[in-house]
């Protein structure tokens, strides 16, 4: 098991990720009332925590065994990588993990 699995999901999260859910459960889930504290639109704020959502559910995925790979799909979730450059990284990764079996 590697150190990646022994810690818990949200040991990942970026400190403004935990700031948000924070605030989240402070405002007690009001996406309305969040999008005002944050000064942002509904829809702003929706997308952030879909984003979110989806960090959140591949860092506690069991299925990526991988750390590289969980880290990459974790940015890409987060919107720090587009879709085109997601998929050259992930494709040349796993064309490398192949090569070196």
């Amino acid at each position: 098991m590697s150190d990646f699995d022994k810690k818990h999901w949200m040991s990942f999260l970026e400190d403004e990720d935990l700031a948000f859910v924070k605030r989240f459960i402070l405002f007690s889930g009001s996406l309305k009332d969040l999008a005002e504290a944050y000064n942002v639109s509904y829809p702003t704020l929706r997308l952030r925590l879909d984003r979110l959502i989806e960090k959140i559910k591949i860092l506690d995925s069991q299925k990526i065994d991988d750390d590289f790979e969980r880290q990459l799909r974790a940015h890409f979730a987060d919107g720090k990588l587009d879709s085109q450059v997601f998929k050259k990284l992930l494709t040349a990764y796993q064309n490398q993990k192949k090569g070196t079996k």
